[in-house]
């Protein structure tokens, strides 16, 4: 089988990884804005193109005769790209438009949830005008504050942490209505996870729970980043929640796959992200995204035992319940590499030398090669994943992974370790009383 991945980063060099594992030795081809050599040492081909150029990429694909497709990223799916491959006649695991708009409208998603009661929506309102979108931060007291459009999860602003107090929210808030409109919710006060799922439009097959860790530095301090890295535990939840969160923030990504089709008249098939804060009173949700998440697609990816393909194949045919997805019980540890100064003045065209990486996987994100050497973008560089039977030992993995890859990099050293999870512990048993 011929299949078309569409993106370059280490998200989708995760994905290329899951498809080439697979045991019916599909031909993969890729289409990237720059060279990621990761992927293109997977590929039989691969096309340097803009991810967003939707005619281009069915150009291609038709030329390779390409059966099956996988987008990674967020822009080709807000530009349309899965309705002209299927318009083409070639399947593709990511939403149509019409479903995909769950990620790139804030303010479309906020309104699709409170309109078919989807639990963990917050009080919120949508404001293209400064005095009631001001009006209502003073209401609430403690917000969030959200442009409605992708930012790449840079965009969202909270009080208590990138906001110190109502003055700096009605001035992002402000800023922010100079170019459209922006969703300001309640703030909520827990653990953040993420749940995500291969959804075939109507059943769904979840990955194990994962946590992301934005903040640039050590401590969660620092500026928002894409984010720095991300650990499981060796089963479906993490070590600061209950089963029963994860099984409500499943029905809760159930009852939105349902209401979509109801909304759109379209099938979800593709992977959908769950993004939530687990509060006092349960999961709510922070937002949904319509693919991986990246780096938690290289924390859940590596888990996969079934077949991967045939788990594509089973999304975009609407067959997922009688395949049984199953995943390896152990723990994981994701760690980036990013360039020096990211993500405010970050260092391009800086060289990375990855060395003896032991037992962990490496994955190449933004970066490019040029003759034989590989380059810094400015965005996040090289990430290394540690997999083990506890998340202690994976992050023992990934730290000496992270030790031998030369540059002008940094990376936070945290992630994963014992003392960051007890917080994470404490924290929740604070919260939960």
């Amino acid at each position: 089988m011929k299949i078309l991945l569409i993106g370059g980063g280490g998200r989708e060099h995760a994905i290329a990884e899951g498809i080439k594992k697979s045991k019916h030795n599909p031909s993969l081809y890729a289409l990237m804005a720059k060279k990621n050599p990761g992927i293109a040492a997977l590929c039989e081909d691969f096309l340097l193109e803009k991810e967003t150029e939707v005619v281009k990429i069915v150009e291609y694909a038709k030329a390779r005769n390409i059966e099956m497709a996988f987008v990674g990223p967020e822009a080709p799916l807000a530009a349309g790209v899965a309705d002209a491959l299927w318009e083409a006649g070639i399947p593709v695991v990511g939403p149509r438009k019409a479903c995909a708009v769950i990620e790139f409208d804030k303010a479309w998603a906020r309104n699709f949830m409170k309109k078919y009661g989807i639990e963990g929506c917050p009080a919120y309102e949508v404001f293209t005008d400064e005095v009631p979108a001001h009006a209502f931060i003073e209401k609430l007291g403690d917000v969030a504050v959200k442009p409605s459009g992708l930012t790449g999860g840079k965009g969202v602003k909270v009080m208590g942490d990138q906001l110190p107090d109502l003055k700096a929210a009605r001035e992002y808030t402000s800023e922010l209505l100079e170019k459209g409109s922006v969703v300001i919710e309640e703030r909520f006060i827990g653990e953040e996870f993420t749940l995500q799922a291969f959804v075939d439009g109507k059943n769904l097959a979840f990955f194990p729970a994962v946590q992301d860790h934005k903040r640039a530095y050590e401590g969660d301090l620092g500026p928002n980043t894409g984010g720095m890295g991300s650990y499981t535990d060796a089963g479906e939840i993490l070590p600061f929640m209950l089963s029963e969160d994860l099984e409500k923030a499943k029905k809760i990504m159930q009852h939105t796959v349902t209401a979509l089709y109801e909304e759109t008249g379209t099938g979800y098939q593709g992977i959908l992200y769950g993004q939530f804060i687990l509060t006092a009173s349960g999961p709510k949700v922070v937002e949904f995204n319509a693919r991986f998440g990246d780096p938690e697609a290289m924390n859940v990816i590596p888990l996969i035992e079934t077949d991967f393909v045939e788990i594509m194949s089973a999304v975009v045919k609407g067959t997922l319940e009688s395949l049984p997805v199953k995943f390896s019980r152990k723990a994981t540890v994701c760690k980036y590499a990013v360039p020096a100064g990211y993500p405010d003045n970050p260092e391009k065209d800086s060289e990375v030398v990855v060395g003896d990486i032991g037992e962990a996987s490496v994955y190449y994100a933004s970066v490019y090669e040029k003759e034989g050497r590989i380059y810094t973008t400015g965005s996040r560089a090289v990430a290394v994943v540690g997999c083990a039977e506890t998340i202690e030992a994976a992050e023992k993995i990934a730290q000496n992974a992270l030790e031998n890859i030369r540059g002008k990099l940094f990376f936070r050293k945290d992630i994963g370790t014992v003392g960051l999870i007890q917080r994470r512990i404490d924290h929740m048993k604070e919260i939960r009383g």
